[in-house]
Formats: C-alpha cells, structure tokens, sequence
C-alpha cells in the first residue's frame, strides 16, 4: 500500500508516470466494471477513459476516507450510469407482480463468467443498468431511483424485467445445451 499512497501523490501532483501506474493497476478491473455496464468492448473502453480522465481531474478531492480503488470503482459506474442515462427510457415498463408469478430462481452454476457477461450485457439498456446496480453492486431500489432520478417502481420493474429475460435466456441455453448433448 506505501506505493499506491505514493502514486496517489504523484498523480494530485500532476505526474504523468504516476497517472500510467495508476492507470495500469486498476484498469482492468474498472474495465470489467465499465463491460457490465455497455453493450460492446468499445463502449466500455470508452467508458473507461472518460472514468480515468475524472479520476486525474479530480484526485486533488481524494481525501482517502475509503480505498482508492473504491473511490475509482464509483467514478467508473457513475461515468457508466451517465453514459447510459439517455437510454433508460426506451424500453417499456413492465408491472413487477405480473413477473413475480412462474418465476424460478436464477441458476448460473454452470455458466462461463463470458457467457454470463454477454447475457447481461444483451439486456436493453434500462435493464441492464438496474440490473448490475442491485444484482452485482448490491444498491437497493430505493438508492438506484434517486442515483437515476426514477422511482422506486420504475427500478424495480426494471430490475424484474432483467430477471425475466435472463431466465428466459437461460433456459433457452438449457435447453440447447441438453439437446446437443443427447
């Protein structure tokens, strides 16, 4: 950790060789993050550089009161959630009682963390950000609407409606993977 404090003071002060190590220690792990919240590789890599360029205008602020990996891990999904924002709204919503009926809980043993990747990242976009807010980063409904600025129901159909077609798309996997196999 001496090193990272170390890093973290370089780069408040401006050193590009600091930023490059920054940058190369989390990187990869923000562009996990940055994946689960677009619909291609290149979407994420933009979210990513846009993330770090916060990240390098506002170090200066970083008081470290958490890690700074955390604190890099919010400016991601906040850079993530405002590049989706005008998304949000596109898809139609769906009332969560209507969902709840016949649902099964979500098995993914078996599922490849890509396969499981792709799934998510198929979802429409309203979905799929609610979705990695509530089901991956462990907000509740109640936080999700006041960071979008919806309401409680709004996040919570959403998140359904990603639950819905998840299950849906497992099965159909399901479903093929046992035909291929018999």
């Amino acid at each position: 950790m001496p090193r990272t404090k170390e890093l973290i003071k370089g780069c408040q002060k401006g050193d590009r060789k600091s930023q490059y190590e920054l940058y190369q220690q989390f990187s990869s792990g923000m562009l996990a993050i940055a994946l689960r919240y677009s619909k291609s590789t290149l979407e994420a890599e933009d979210i990513l550089q846009e993330g770090f360029i916060k990240v390098f205008e506002n170090i200066k602020k970083f008081r470290g009161e958490s890690s700074i990996g955390y604190w890099i891990k919010r400016i991601i999904i906040n850079t993530a959630l405002n590049h989706q924002r005008s998304k949000l709204y596109l898809y139609p919503m769906v009332d969560v009682e209507d969902l709840k009926e016949g649902m099964t809980s979500m098995s993914v043993d078996n599922l490849a963390v890509e396969d499981l990747m792709n799934l998510i990242q198929g979802l429409p976009t309203g979905c799929q950000v609610i979705f990695n807010l509530y089901a991956i980063e462990g907000y509740h409904h109640k936080e999700i609407a006041e960071m979008l600025e919806i309401s409680i129901g709004t996040s919570k159909s959403q998140y359904a409606r990603a639950r819905k077609i998840l299950m849906e798309q497992l099965e159909k996997q399901s479903k093929w993977g046992n035909e291929r196999f018999q």
